[in-house]
């Protein structure tokens, strides 16, 4: 079953600075670690629903590397992908392969912290590749997700916020994206007109939502970010206790290595 988006994944060319650059917006940061394959470190951001923000940088961002998110950081930094978390990946991936969309996996993954402990999940990715498709990856962890995700004061932020309310996916196409969420999600999804934005097409995930957007006109944020980046997350809405909707709240102005992230 898929319980709710695991984490939102944030590519940056530098770690440190992006670890800066959140902390001076109001987010508190904890070191994450080092990869297995020592191409990439990372650093966390989490919140009290149990998603985080994953900062992530390549130790020489500027050699080509076989990793699903190089590429997309030679076009610019920001929000790269996002994973949902599975209780029952060997379950998950036989139904969805079965509903003919392309997935690959499962496969093993890890992470090294920077106390020594080693954590071990288990993924697998969908769609045809990061820029082109608004599909997540889904995970599963092996060891204890309490090892992977910090939790007690890594999750309060001088920012008022305490949740994840949803994620902004911008698509060229909203009739195949949504068809493909929707096969995902076993979830019909909720259709509206979103002022400045165009069509939409809403899927809940438990308490969060999911959004994809097909930009109108071609002058828009989201219709630039398309052009640029390619298909994928867009913008994060947080919140404190209360639900919030997209285009909500305030759009943080600090730099935040190419993030968009709004507070309601």
């Amino acid at each position: 079953m898929l319980k709710q988006i695991d984490h939102i994944v944030v590519v940056a060319r530098n770690l440190a600075e992006a670890v800066e650059n959140f902390r001076r917006a109001g987010f508190t940061v904890t070191p994450g670690g080092e990869h297995v394959g020592g191409m990439t470190h990372n650093a966390l951001i989490s919140f009290g629903d149990g998603t985080y923000f994953e900062l992530i940088a390549f130790h020489e961002p500027d050699v080509p590397q076989e990793h699903r998110w190089w590429e997309r950081l030679a076009r610019g930094e920001g929000l790269v992908d996002y994973a949902l978390l599975s209780d029952d990946l060997d379950a998950e991936a036989p139904r969805v392969r079965a509903a003919g969309l392309s997935l690959r996996g499962p496969a093993d993954g890890g992470r090294r912290r920077p106390d020594g402990q080693e954590l071990i999940w288990r993924s697998f990715f969908l769609g045809t590749g990061v820029g082109k498709t608004a599909l997540p990856f889904v995970i599963e962890d092996v060891t204890p997700r309490t090892l992977r995700v910090p939790g007690g004061a890594a999750t309060q932020h001088r920012l008022p916020v305490s949740r994840v309310a949803g994620l902004s996916l911008v698509v060229a196409n909203l009739a195949a994206a949504s068809r493909d969420l929707q096969i995902l999600l076993s979830a019909a999804p909720e259709g509206h007109d979103v002022p400045n934005l165009g069509p939409t097409a809403r899927f809940r995930l438990g308490e969060q939502w999911l959004e994809l957007i097909q930009p109108t006109g071609t002058e828009s944020p989201a219709a630039q970010h398309l052009r640029r980046l390619g298909e994928g997350p867009y913008e994060v809405v947080l919140s404190g206790d209360s639900a919030a909707n997209s285009g909500e709240g305030v759009l943080l102005s600090e730099p935040l290595n190419g993030a968009r992230i709004r507070v309601a």
